[in-house]
């Protein structure tokens, strides 16, 4: 992993759920993968409810920055 790669928000807090109520729940983090395509298009592709990721407006969330032995433990926890 290259330094700018880990500068990218690896999680993101969900704002909005609607339209989405089964993929996705508000104040939940969810990972974000890093899709420079679909970000040029306002989108932003997380690991939601279904284990799989999607993409979804980027407005729906706000990216965060966690303390390293936090974000390391979601990391591992997580199915990717």
């Amino acid at each position: 992993m290259d330094k700018q790669e880990n500068q990218f928000p690896q999680f993101g807090l969900c704002l909005n759920n609607e339209g989405y109520d089964a993929s996705l729940e508000v104040g939940k983090v969810y990972r974000v993968i890093q899709d420079n395509e679909a970000a040029s298009h306002g989108y932003i592709r997380v690991i939601d409810e279904s284990g799989e990721d999607y993409a979804y407006t980027i407005n729906r969330f706000h990216l965060i920055q966690l303390p390293s032995a936090v974000e390391k433990a979601l990391l591992d926890a997580s199915p990717r």
